[in-house]
């Protein structure tokens, strides 16, 4: 799927052709990869995987994960200079985009540290970018919500207006679904997140709840339904989320964790050719 995804990445810089590889002599180069911001890094094995693919040797100096602090060198690519021009840029949108998510998902991991819950993204991602900024995101010590609609059923308030009897729909999707597939309902209101653990929900979403309204469910499930989980969401930005974290939930969710995320800054120098 990596191999895959930067080889339309790149396929989408290039075009018909990059017309710099149509002019003047190859030549092997070094060129060195430098941080320019502070933050986390992420991107390793989408840039390996398209190095290989353009038979360049890449060198990394860091792992996803790890903090990067500004001039840090991070990388260094080695082979044919007009391989190394041409992916230039696909190298450098990939750990770009990926460090920021991972840098922006640090900082709220940093405002909930010492609380045990799990700090979750949402499907709030940009199209054909899922795989990639889902995996940005586990780079900066969050955790993925699901990955799409085929992996848990999760009925929203759109799904509910749709639903005459929630029970019986339950029922029924417990005949149908896989075995290991949980059911999650969002809920706006103490009293409906307590009829949807009732119905048998396995994830109780409480959704744009204030902070009371959601201690009280808290107090709910641990007595009456403590094998169900509840996930805290709606409008939880960097500067609220340690109230949500209060409450008792087990997880809180955030599309602000990928949508509001800010591109890590690198640069690549060339730092030597040699004409073949």
């Amino acid at each position: 799927m990596i191999k895959k995804f930067v080889k339309k990445a790149l396929e989408e810089d290039v075009g018909r052709g990059d017309l710099f590889s149509l002019v003047g002599k190859d030549s092997f180069a070094s060129a060195n990869i430098i941080c320019k911001d502070v933050g986390i890094f992420a991107g390793k094995p989408y840039v390996k995987a398209l190095c290989k693919m353009n038979k360049l040797d890449v060198k990394f100096y860091f792992d996803d994960g790890d903090t990067l602090q500004k001039g840090d060198l991070v990388a260094l690519i080695e082979g044919k200079s007009k391989n190394i021009l041409r992916c230039e840029r696909t190298i450098l949108n990939l750990m770009q985009h990926a460090s920021g998510i991972a840098t922006n998902v640090s900082h709220y991991k940093k405002v909930i540290e010492g609380y045990s819950l799990k700090l979750l993204d949402t499907r709030k991602t940009r199209p054909h970018l899922r795989v990639f900024e889902k995996y940005a995101i586990r780079c900066g010590g969050g955790s993925n919500h699901r990955m799409g609609l085929d992996d848990c059923l999760m009925l929203k308030d759109t799904h509910l207006k749709t639903i005459d009897d929630l029970k019986q729909f339950i029922v029924e999707a417990r005949s149908k679904l896989p075995f290991t597939c949980k059911i999650e309902i969002e809920c706006e209101d103490v009293e409906f997140a307590k009829f949807a653990m009732q119905c048998g929900a396995d994830i109780v979403m409480c959704d744009n709840m204030s902070h009371e309204d959601i201690k009280t469910v808290v107090a709910y499930k641990n007595e009456h339904f403590s094998h169900v989980l509840l996930e805290a969401s709606g409008n939880i930005t960097q500067q609220n989320i340690i109230a949500y974290a209060k409450t008792g939930v087990d997880a809180i969710s955030s599309g602000s964790l990928i949508h509001q995320a800010v591109w890590l800054d690198f640069s690549m120098k060339i730092t030597h050719k040699t004409v073949r």
